[in-house]
This record gives structure tokens, C-alpha cells and sequence, in this order.
């Protein structure tokens, strides 16, 4: 070979390798945070993941491919929240996942500046998460769970099917803006539908059983749970309590009510996360939090589970029937 044809070949190679060394070089990895309220090992808090896992990976985000997942489980714990929070930030995340109200303010309490995308929150607004629905104009949006006028329809179901109900043991946080703000929407209704209400903290699992128990020895009794965190991580003890005293229950989520609870009206929780892993994609595209509306449910579901009507000796009225999206016999 000629030198200098040599010489040329060897500059074209030499101008190509840039090419294929961009070529083979892996994607610009992405760090998200993910903050739940709930235990890792809940196998709630896993459909919540598988959920918002695809949703990322519908808008082309792969876990361990373009993106790097920190994730924090606080399973109900205030303390265990706020460490998590700060330690999330720390590890500066373009954007923070945020499930359920209670993580949003630690978060924020932490950074007011990482972006910060919410799922089954309640009442952003009243809990100063966001300025408005329309324009947040702060670090964080997302969706919300409901809004509080839900509440009132889960008084009215729980009479419907018990015309002879007199009282009702409502459990909610006291912690956050929802448990206050749900309360508030029952007691608006109450006086209407004849029922008087008793608040229920759901702190722990000693409150919880203590308060439960004595509100039962009163007759023409039923329960109503409000949406939080600690409502999901003491479920199990909520469901075998009101089994145990004979109180028919309403639960806003689904998973109550497959888990044994006698019926539920809410929103879907896995359709939020799924929707907020978008609200994710268009942060890391380049959008602000404060420029993304929040969102509420369009759609919300009535489920009934007729075993557990039978088990409390309860005929449920075919009105109730007829308007149910799900039975589970």
C-alpha cells in the first residue's frame, strides 16, 4: 500500500473512532426519588411501584438503563418521613416521586426547589403543598385523591344500606390537612342523615383497638375510614375489628374492600401513579412543577363485598347493587 493512501485510511479511521465510542457509550442515567408512606414489603406499596414503573417505561424510562430509582419507604413512621425526606434531597434527585399527603411536606420542608410529583393526595391546597390546582407556582404538583365533598357520599352509602344507623366512628389522621378537612366534610352531611359522628385517630394500633372497641358497645354503629397513610399500614386491624363488633365500614380504596372490607368508593391509587410517572417524564424533559396543573380522579368506583354483607347480616339494598362497578362474592 501506497504511503499515502495509508496515511489517508488511517485519518478516516482515526475520524470515525469519536463516532463509535459515542456510539457505544450508555444513556444519560437519571436520578428520581421516591418517597412512600407505606411499607416496602405492603403488597399495596408494590402494586404502587409496578405502577409507576410502567408508566415511566411507557414514556421511555427504564429503570437501571436512563434511570437511577432512590427510593424510601416510612410505613407510617412521622420520624422515619422526615429522615427520609431530607436524606432523599441530599441525594439531589431531578425530581421526587411523592406518595400519599403525609410526604409531601417533609419534602418540602427539606428542598423548595427539587420538583416533586404527588399521587392519593388530599387537599394540597388547604395543606399549602400548592398556591392553586391550576398554577401550583410552587416545587410541587400531582394528583389528588378527591376532593372532600366524596366524603358526604360514603355517610350516605353507609345509611343507604343501614337505614338504622344512628352513629358513626370516623378514623383519620389528625396529622395532616385530609384528616381534618374529610371530618369536617362528614360532619356537614351528618346532621342531615340523622348520624352522629366520632372521631378516631388511627396514630397507632392501641388507639386504634381501644377506641374501636368501646365506640361498639353502643348499638346502631357503623365506621367510616378517611384516606391516609396510617390508615393503609393498620388496614388489617381496621378490617378484623369491624368484622369482630358487627360495624358495617366504607373504605375509599378498593384493596379494603378485597382484603375483607364490606365496601369502598374512591378513586383507582394505581391509575394516580401511573399518571404521575408522566407528570415525572415532562419534569425530566425540561417542565416546572409550578407550571403542571393537579389533577383529580375523573372516574371513581364502587365496590361491594357481598361475603362480608352476608357475615354482618346485611341485605344489600338493590339500589346499591345496581350502581356497583365491582361484587365480590
Amino acid at each position: 500500500m501506497r504511503r499515502r493512501q495509508f496515511i489517508t485510511l488511517l485519518g478516516g479511521a482515526a475520524a470515525a473512532w469519536p463516532f463509535a465510542a459515542r456510539a457505544q457509550q450508555p444513556e444519560r442515567m437519571r436520578r428520581i426519588g421516591v418517597l412512600m408512606n407505606v411499607a416496602a414489603d405492603d403488597p399495596e406499596a408494590q402494586a404502587r411501584k409496578v405502577a409507576y414503573l410502567t408508566g415511566l417505561r411507557e414514556h421511555g424510562w427504564i429503570e437501571g438503563r436512563n434511570i437511577r430509582i432512590e427510593s424510601r419507604w416510612a410505613a407510617g413512621d412521622a420520624e422515619r418521613l422526615r429522615r427520609d425526606a431530607a436524606e432523599l434531597i441530599a441525594l439531589a434527585p431531578e425530581v421526587v416521586l411523592a406518595g400519599g399527603t403525609s410526604t409531601v411536606g417533609p419534602l418540602q420542608q427539606a428542598s423548595s426547589t427539587v420538583p416533586i410529583v404527588f399521587a392519593g393526595v388530599a387537599d394540597p391546597v388547604g395543606a399549602g403543598f400548592v398556591n392553586n390546582m391550576a398554577h401550583p407556582d410552587t416545587n410541587a404538583t400531582g394528583f389528588i385523591s378527591f376532593e372532600y365533598g366524596l366524603s358526604g357520599k360514603w355517610l350516605e352509602l353507609l345509611k343507604q344500606i343501614v337505614p338504622s344507623l344512628t352513629r358513626v366512628a370516623v378514623l383519620r389522621d389528625p396529622a395532616i390537612s385530609g384528616g381534618t378537612g374529610q371530618f369536617g366534610a362528614l360532619q356537614s352531611v351528618a346532621p342531615s342523615l340523622g348520624v352522629e359522628l366520632t372521631p378516631i385517630n388511627v396514630r397507632d394500633a392501641g388507639e386504634i383497638e381501644h377506641a374501636v372497641t368501646a365506640f361498639a358497645r353502643s348499638p346502631n354503629g357503623g365506621l367510616i375510614v378517611t384516606a391516609s397513610g396510617l390508615a393503609i399500614v393498620h388496614r388489617d386491624l381496621i378490617i378484623t375489628l369491624a368484622a369482630r363488633h358487627k360495624l358495617p365500614a366504607v373504605y375509599y380504596y378498593r384493596f379494603f374492600v378485597s382484603g375483607g372490607g364490606l365496601l369502598s368508593y374512591g378513586p383507582d391509587p394505581h391509575d394516580q401513579y401511573r399518571l404521575a410517572a408522566g407528570y415525572v417524564d415532562r419534569i425530566l424533559k425540561g417542565e416546572k412543577p409550578a407550571d403542571l396543573p393537579v389533577q383529580a380522579p375523573t372516574k371513581y368506583e364502587l365496590v361491594i363485598n357481598l361475603k362480608t354483607a352476608r357475615a354482618l347480616g346485611l341485605e344489600m339494598p338493590a339500589a346499591v347493587l345496581a350502581r356497583a362497578d365491582e361484587v365480590i362474592e
